[in-house]
């Protein structure tokens, strides 16, 4: 009985990404994938599907395996996961954000290995980290410290993450320590991707707390790379940006 229920889950499993391939490849734009590639500097492989479409392919199969435990979900957004086109994970990480009610700590360790696994680019990183793994950071800010080791990482894309994770719990005003520590941590990041993370934290950070983000960003404008400063101070008033923008 256990080994049909596998070789069901197992069916069921192809049927639904053959479904996804399939209805995908419906609307391929070609014009648009060339686009999004260029526009990828470090790459990315694309069916050429626009992303309203991918929203609406994601959440008409969601209704398809709604009912199912979520181990069942996550099982079903690995396998889409493993595909190198960028549209499939996308739905992965949508499905997973749907779940966010039913999050438990031992997600963790899953959105951290699909962090490290399948994510090789910015969008699929911010993807993930914005979304279902900050809703879960959020949820459980136990694990803060965890993404704050990050930030030493030789994976750019865990030390982006631990500055786009943290957009979530500040624009519930929430967490903005952990923001500063981040921000600390990869302050001279030689990465551009890296850089542009933590600045837009702090952009996004300067919504809630405003007085906070330009005082830190006034105590550091001096060893801050340009790029991250000016992400930073994008919501502040024009004579903020030229105080802080300022190499006096």
């Amino acid at each position: 009985m256990k080994r049909k229920k596998s070789v069901s889950k197992k069916y069921q499993a192809k049927s639904i990404r053959t479904g996804i391939v399939r209805e995908l490849k419906r609307h391929i734009d070609d014009r648009y994938r060339k686009g999004a590639e260029a526009y990828f500097r470090e790459g990315i492989v694309l069916y050429g599907v626009r992303s309203a479409n991918v929203r609406k392919i994601a959440a008409n199969f969601f209704r398809k395996i709604n009912k199912e435990k979520k181990k069942i979900i996550f099982s079903l957004c690995e396998d889409l996961l493993r595909s190198e086109y960028s549209e499939e994970k996308t739905i992965a990480f949508a499905w997973a954000y749907r779940l966010h009610r039913q999050y438990a700590p031992e997600d963790f360790q899953i959105f951290e290995a699909w962090l490290e696994k399948y994510v090789s680019n910015w969008g699929a990183c911010d993807d993930l980290c914005r979304h279902a793994f900050g809703s879960f950071i959020h949820k459980y800010p136990e694990f803060l410290p965890d993404v704050c080791a990050w930030t030493s990482s030789k994976n750019r894309w865990q030390r982006r993450g631990a500055a786009v994770i943290l957009i979530y719990s500040l624009r519930e005003g929430e967490h903005l320590e952990f923001a500063f520590k981040i921000a600390d941590a990869l302050l001279l990041d030689r990465d551009y991707l890296v850089q542009n993370g933590y600045g837009w934290m702090l952009k996004d950070a300067s919504l809630v707390f405003p007085s906070q983000v330009f005082d830190f960003v006034k105590r550091h404008k001096r060893e801050m790379p340009r790029r991250a400063l000016r992400y930073a101070i994008e919501r502040f008033s024009p004579e903020q940006k030229c105080q802080l923008m300022a190499t006096g």
